[in-house]
């Protein structure tokens, strides 16, 4: 087991460190749930699995407790599966790789997974403690929040008696957040006809890489560099001199809540272009670095490759460039109720070229979050406008609704009580861009009273997410103090 498992507070890091040990991408959460089951089972806890698949164990209170409120506590199990190109890693068999890295916890080339892994290991710690004073508690433990709130989605009423619920899942230590945005997937298919690689052509590979990527809800306000947007950028200049250019491949981001770090294109143009061609992505690459200077790990390479075997037409390769270019890429609209965050944003997420049963098409995936659900329907519509328009098919799918901020909570009150005894100041409360499960989690269970907290956690969503360690242990320290401060029914 990895050393982070002596890290304090041991209780919790033990956990962490075995989940890091277990794959558990986004859709593929059987092993984690197994564990989790098996786990739950050994100390005679009562465990289930609901219909689509969450975990829901309860607890009964310690001694001096019962007349407490039930508790319920709420971490999803899965994470988002991010890596470097040139990292080998397979998250469907391998376990991530945490090490120390002063005073944060991050890992060897891929996500780290604290989002929300230690959310789940402090559930899992408190579940298992025998001499941590609580209430009768409810836990329960999501699958697929990442990639669609699946669980979250499904869950159905009955299962809790709860009237208050503890989300663990958000990334600031000494904030509560009352609020989400909400979010709506908006995919696209652009069909094209694949024709013979151009005779006299010659092939180059355009990569985009090195960009900090990153959460597309927490840190789509922070003018980050697109690397779809960028490659598209670098291809409409080249092609505006060079005619004959074209497109033989796209791939470019991974997930759509994670904002694109990497693009790889192929592109072909006259053996006597070559030349301009290198120096047009030179010039440009200088342009764009010298406009993002919070990038500096940025990497724009031209490489002479293989030629490939077609090519896109040039009437859909124009269509998709202009769509491209026209697609909303980040925040749309800041609040003017909440002063400093995200109102409507878009990341556009996946572009991706592919051909099945004969039929060559561009597949584009983005996700747009707003504070409203009517905004964010409205900005799904306006992003696949810009597709529709070049003759793509689109559809809005996957829409889940934000969670309304409840000022006057009793929760809210009794955790900002006990933070301000603990701290000597109050906390922050907070409306968050991303989206959290709670929205969806008040359909069948309106009477929860909820508050989302958690430790400090740094560009999630990419390989260089990272957790810091002291946040850590005064997230535990704090989680506790609210557990025994529940009060009577």
């Amino acid at each position: 087991m990895s050393t982070i498992a002596e890290l304090n507070p041991v209780p919790l890091w033990k956990h962490f460190a075995k989940l890091c040990e277990i794959p558990r991408p986004s859709k593929h959460e059987d092993k984690v749930v197994a564990y989790i089951v098996d786990f739950a089972n050994a100390r005679g806890l009562d465990v289930k699995l609901d219909q689509v698949g969450n975990i829901i164990i309860k607890k009964p209170a310690t001694p001096g407790m019962e007349d407490r409120k039930t508790l319920a506590m709420q971490s999803h199990v899965d994470m988002v599966p991010q890596k470097n190109a040139d990292t080998d890693h397979d998250f469907l068999t391998d376990s991530i790789k945490p090490y120390v890295d002063g005073e944060w916890v991050t890992a060897e080339g891929t996500t780290l997974g604290a989002d929300n892994g230690i959310g789940v290991a402090a559930i899992l710690a408190l579940l298992e403690s025998t001499d941590i004073p609580h209430p009768a508690l409810e836990a329960l433990l999501t699958i697929d929040e990442e990639a669609g709130m699946t669980g979250a989605k499904n869950l159905q009423p009955g299962h809790f008696e709860a009237d208050l619920l503890l989300n663990l899942d958000t990334e600031d230590e000494g904030e509560l957040y009352v609020g989400c945005a909400g979010g709506v997937d908006v995919n696209v298919a652009l069909p094209y006809t694949a024709e013979s690689f151009p005779a006299g052509h010659q092939a180059f590979k355009l990569s985009v890489r090195g960009l900090r990527g990153g959460h597309s809800g927490l840190d789509i306000d922070k003018g980050r560099g697109n690397a779809n947007k960028i490659a598209n950028r670098i291809i409409d200049t080249a092609h505006g001199e060079l005619n004959a250019l074209r497109i033989a491949s796209l791939d470019g981001g991974s997930l759509r809540n994670a904002i694109p770090r990497e693009s790889f294109t192929v592109i072909t143009v006259p053996a006597d272009d070559a030349p301009r061609l290198q120096e047009i992505v030179q010039q440009q690459t200088a342009i764009i670095k010298a406009e993002f200077d919070n990038e500096a790990k940025l990497d724009i390479t031209l490489e002479e490759c293989e030629a490939p075997a077609s090519v896109m037409d040039s009437a859909s390769q124009r269509k998709l460039i202009l769509a491209l270019r026209a697609c909303p890429s980040g925040v749309e609209r800041m609040s003017t109720a909440l002063a400093g965050i995200a109102d409507t944003s878009n990341n556009l997420a996946r572009v991706v070229t592919e051909t099945e049963d004969g039929a060559s098409r561009v597949r584009v995936q983005c996700l747009v979050r707003s504070l409203s659900d009517s905004a964010r329907d409205q900005h799904g519509l306006n992003v696949a406008a810009a597709f529709e328009l070049a003759g793509a098919e689109t559809s809005l799918d996957n829409a889940y609704p934000g969670w309304t901020p409840n000022m006057q909570s009793p929760l809210l009150a009794l955790m900002k009580d006990v933070y301000q005894k603990m701290e000597g100041e109050e906390p922050e409360v907070k409306v968050i861009h991303a989206g959290l499960e709670c929205g969806l989690l008040a359909k069948p269970y309106p009477n929860w009273d909820m508050v989302s907290f958690g430790p400090t956690i740094r560009r999630a969503h990419s390989p260089e997410e990272r957790v810091h360690i002291q946040s850590v242990g005064n997230f535990w320290n704090y989680f506790l103090k609210v557990v025994e401060a529940i009060p009577q029914r």
